[in-house]
């Protein structure tokens, strides 16, 4: 038996009977979607572009209508892909015990696979927000067919001020409601699961030391060694999709 297959058995032991399952998700769990990563290139028209730059309230205030066009492109991506075999055993996984997740990423895919209690820490493509007063956009927004460098935004229908994704970018403060309850959950689990993510980006990066620190089993599940490895229980060398059925079976059979 090699060390990973004895690493899984431990995995699966802890997840067997926890009742509350919390879960910090990163990039890695949609890459597997064919969703690109902020740290892999882009292709078609914005293939030229760092998104890291892209992403940031510098950005906008520079050239609103290319950040516009930005998310626009990265929003039909993302409805152009399904939830893949990790998003639906999380899902699936509701069934056998309280399973929250806080996810770093902006997609819809953990609610489309039918999770319920999803935290958005980093935000999401799918709500807009007026740049100026922060209030909600009322009114659907269209989305091109076709790639577009620059795109002029709707405005805001109380200040006039154009309205933008409502997404985290770098710099700014995460949403307090999301945050605080992703601290609650990592701090009152029987397990906590980190999935995919490379455990650089702050502060959802301290979610699994906040788990630890109260004394819970962290599993960490990326085929790469992340700067939280040391602190996990058990680090899986597995990709989100192929671990997240096995550890979601040992619980169906303790069901």
């Amino acid at each position: 038996m090699t060390d990973q297959q004895v690493l899984l058995q431990e995995a699966q032991r802890l997840c067997a009977d926890a009742a509350h399952v919390a879960i910090l998700s990163g990039a890695g769990i949609s890459a597997e979607s064919g969703i690109p990563t902020y740290r892999t290139s882009q292709s078609g028209l914005w293939e030229q572009f760092d998104p890291q730059t892209l992403a940031t309230p510098e950005a906008w205030a520079q050239d609103h209508q290319m950040v516009w066009a930005w998310y626009l492109w990265r929003n039909s991506l993302v409805r152009d892909v399904q939830p893949n075999a990790a998003h639906q055993a999380l899902a699936r996984w509701e069934h056998y015990a309280d399973v929250r997740i806080c996810t770093q990423n902006v997609d819809d895919l953990h609610e489309r696979a039918g999770s319920t209690q999803v935290e958005h820490v980093h935000g999401t493509l799918f709500h807009f927000i007026c740049s100026e007063c922060r209030s909600d956009y009322p009114h659907p927004v269209d989305i091109p067919s076709e790639e577009v460098l620059r795109a002029e935004p709707p405005v805001c229908p109380y200040c006039g001020a154009p309205i933008r994704p409502d997404i985290v970018w770098f710099g700014e403060m995460l949403p307090h409601i999301p945050w605080e309850r992703s601290v609650a959950a990592a701090e009152h689990c029987d397990v906590y699961l980190t999935v995919g993510t490379s455990a650089v980006v702050q502060p959802a990066a301290t979610l699994p030391r906040i788990a630890a620190h109260a004394e819970k089993p962290v599993i960490e599940i990326n085929p790469a060694r992340t700067p939280e490895s040391s602190l996990c229980d058990v680090s899986l060398r597995m990709s989100a999709s192929e671990a997240l059925p096995l550890l979601l079976a040992a619980r169906k059979a303790a069901a």
